[in-house]
């Protein structure tokens, strides 16, 4: 199937703002891309699409690259191919343990290196932005706050069946309303719904 192929003509022919982004964590589930792939350079693999790749663990180049890459693709450009280089310390599902395909070496490499997190943190404290402590104390609170909100997740009601359609189609940008579908299918056709209440 060659859904991405096939726009990507299209956008190039139509020379539409369209941003493809690739993101490229160097494994195919658990095989490696020098092994799976004849093109490691996957920004490149646009043909007449240029195409730019960016450190996905580098918050600071991802947010100027995207920045051009809005800029190019806005200005009447066509479209875009972008590479996000990043990395995944574990495995691609629950039945992954992602130690059987590279090793604990290279992970832990890898984190120490190039985590985003930690780059983050040292480029706050080496800019004089805050030290140690004050983000040592943002990330407690930050860690509270996602504990207190999983809670409150874990101890409400299950959503209605109805909630399922709000917030999906919008009438406009700027208010709180929504256009709900007057059907929803779902996988037992017998537990569809229907706005009307009933099958039409």
């Amino acid at each position: 199937q060659g859904q991405i192929w096939e726009s990507a003509n299209m956008a190039a022919l139509w020379k539409l703002p369209m941003i493809f982004c690739i993101e490229n964590n160097h494994y195919g589930m658990g095989t490696s891309i020098d092994r799976h792939s004849s093109i490691n350079d996957y920004y490149k693999m646009g043909n007449a699409i240029p195409g730019i790749r960016i450190d996905g663990m580098n918050v600071l180049a991802t947010t100027e690259g995207m920045r051009f890459v809005k800029e190019y693709c806005a200005s009447g450009n066509g479209p875009m191919y972008v590479e996000m280089m990043t990395y995944r310390y574990h495995g691609h599902s629950m039945s992954d343990p992602g130690t059987t395909y590279r090793n604990r070496e290279e992970i832990a490499f890898t984190r120490s290196t190039r985590d985003p997190l930690e780059f983050i943190k040292k480029s706050i404290i080496d800019a004089g932005f805050a030290d140690a402590e004050e983000l040592k104390g943002i990330e407690k609170r930050i860690r509270k706050s996602v504990q207190e909100e999983v809670k409150k997740a874990k101890e409400s009601p299950k959503p209605a069946p109805e909630s399922l359609m709000q917030h999906v189609f919008a009438v406009d940008l700027e208010s709180d309303q929504s256009e709900m579908p007057s059907h929803i299918r779902m996988p037992d056709h017998a537990k569809s719904y229907w706005a009307s209440g009933k099958a039409d």
